[in-house]
């Protein structure tokens, strides 16, 4: 009997260390997993600006538009990032101070349906989602400043087109010879208080886009957004809607058109937080990209964005690019851009001006 709980006292010593062996090489391989397939890098954005707008006090800049630092990689089925940014040369410490820009994670075992969370670009409009390096001018559109949450019109801090969701995304009915997706779709519900802060009440912004891709290279897409904000106490509301249409071949072009209703947050003329600033507004743009040869690609861009839906308020602005890669992670873009601000005029201040920049884009 004792030798018989001495073997069986053995027999559960080697099938633990067994077990712990079995584990410790499972812990291993994803160890293992996770450093082959994740990634540093980061890239930077210099710029020298000149304009001759004849309010602007300092008509001449140099700065770092953009530094960016990140990490991605994917282990099993799932794809993760996080990134850090700076913006800017301080003048504004608290917009220009690193922060971080996304931090999300991507179950993405089927091509048709993926789900994200964390914190990453909203579902809405073609140019949010794109990277600064493709977009074929030295900025964003107005669009997309305005109405898709860099610098939106409601008084949100900077967010770089973010928000901390859940989103469901997929690719369906993939039809020809490659195979490609009729149909893309994606479903996310959002804060609505932009990056790096929490909800401030229980309503939740739901936003998606349906793409349409029925030939190569083009694509046409809807999107909806239904939210609201909140700052110093007060809500406003935030429903937008937009559609576009994308062409990626030889030529590259894409145009968009976004309306947004509600109002701004902002000071009364006591000086206390209120809604402010008028219900609705709305932005198009038009981009074209022509190649010249392998290395340099000439750009332009009518972009336009009211501030009350009226033409009084329009600010218009019609640029020119030239895109040239010495590397595909070396270019330098030359940017020229006349501005037509008919409110800006309206109210004695100089609304009609022309700005340059160079701007040099390193990325390792």
């Amino acid at each position: 009997m004792k030798d018989k709980r001495i073997y069986m006292a053995v027999l559960a010593l080697l099938l633990s260390a067994t077990a712990m062996r079995a584990q410790q090489s499972q812990l291993n391989g994803i160890f293992a997993d996770v450093k082959q397939h994740t990634t540093l890098g980061g890239y930077i954005i210099g710029q020298a600006t000149a304009t001759d707008q004849k309010d602007k006090d300092v008509k001449s800049d140099m700065q770092l538009r953009l530094v960016r630092l990140y990490i991605d990689g994917k282990v099993k089925d799932v794809q993760y990032k996080l990134q850090m940014q700076m913006n800017g040369v301080g003048r504004d410490t608290k917009e220009n101070s690193p922060r971080i820009v996304d931090a999300w994670a991507e179950w993405q075992r089927y091509s048709f349906v993926r789900v994200k969370f964390g914190q990453f670009k909203r579902a809405f409009t073609f140019e949010n989602p794109m990277n600064p390096w493709d977009l074929g001018a030295g900025s964003f559109s107005q669009l997309t400043t305005k109405l898709a949450g860099f610098s939106d019109r409601v008084g949100e801090h900077a967010s770089n087109g973010r928000d901390m969701g859940l989103q469901v995304q997929g690719d369906v009915l993939p039809v020809g010879t490659a195979r490609r997706p009729l149909f893309h779709y994606q479903l996310g519900v959002f804060n609505g208080q932009g990056i790096n802060h929490g909800d401030q009440n229980s309503h939740k912004d739901v936003m998606g886009g349906l793409y349409v891709q029925p030939m190569p290279h083009l694509q046409v897409a809807f999107f909806g957004w239904d939210g609201d904000f909140v700052k110093d106490g007060v809500t406003v509301q935030r429903d937008r809607w937009a559609v576009g249409a994308k062409y990626d071949g030889s030529i590259k072009a894409r145009a968009e058109y976004a309306q947004s209703r509600g109002r701004k947050v902002g000071t009364d003329a006591d000086g206390n937080a209120a809604a402010v600033g008028a219900n609705h507004a709305d932005a198009w743009y038009a981009s074209v990209g022509v190649p010249v040869n392998d290395a340099l690609t000439l750009w332009g861009r009518y972009d336009v964005y009211r501030d009350t839906k009226q033409w009084n308020s329009t600010r218009a602005l019609y640029g020119l690019t030239a895109d040239y890669y010495f590397t595909k992670n070396l270019k330098l873009q030359a940017n020229y851009s006349y501005c037509h601000d008919r409110a800006a005029n309206a109210a004695g201040q100089d609304g009609d001006f022309n700005t340059f920049d160079l701007q040099l884009y390193v990325r390792f």
